[in-house]
């Protein structure tokens, strides 16, 4: 059995190379997702939008894992209210109260050759530290309930992570928008 040593670092302007390189496959195609499915954007192409968002954040919008220096994952960490995708969806609206200091987790993302190794469930106990040191009040996410799927899900339906690693990490589901998708949170107040 190999160890893995996983270390998380905030997604800055200098670790760019990182970032695209912690979205695998996906980083070769500037108009694949890059962790924009929740936000509205005017530029070019998705990865536009990501770097733009990196280079201007003051708080990281984003953390990475490392295997060793390898980036091998990455999260998206921020203000829900900073993500129209999450605050306009009629389904998580009954669900979610009106926070302005509540965050959310839009993206998981592990590569390929790292899941199954704890890679996710770092990165989330990393948002959460994340988050309140940024003061937030709660953190909430979207994933998928594997079990609760009567086919197995492509990895690409994954991005929003998955009940299992939601729970390692200390989150509790509180409602669902869908058999297969609930709402899940950690206090941090």
């Amino acid at each position: 059995m190999v160890s893995v040593t996983i270390r998380i670092k905030p997604a800055t302007q200098s670790r760019w190379p990182d970032v695209a390189s912690a979205f695998d496959r996906g980083g070769s195609n500037p108009n694949s997702c890059w962790c924009q499915r929740f936000r509205d954007h005017n530029a070019a192409t998705n990865e536009d939008a990501l770097r733009r968002e990196i280079d201007r954040a003051t708080i990281p919008v984003g953390l990475l894992a490392y295997d060793d220096e390898h980036p091998v994952g990455w999260t998206r960490v921020m203000p829900r209210r900073t993500l129209p995708g999450v605050t306009r969806n009629r389904a998580l609206r009954r669900l979610l109260d009106d926070d302005d200091s509540a965050w959310w987790v839009a993206c998981v993302n592990v590569q390929r050759g790292s899941r199954g190794e704890g890679v996710g469930v770092a990165l989330l106990k990393a948002a959460v530290e994340h988050a309140r040191e940024h003061g937030a009040s709660v953190l909430d996410g979207h994933p998928v309930d594997v079990a609760m799927s009567k086919s197995r899900p492509s990895p690409a339906a994954l991005f929003t992570g998955t009940v299992s690693i939601f729970r390692a990490a200390g989150f509790r589901e509180f409602g669902r928008t869908y058999p297969t998708r609930p709402v899940m949170r950690i206090e941090l107040r």
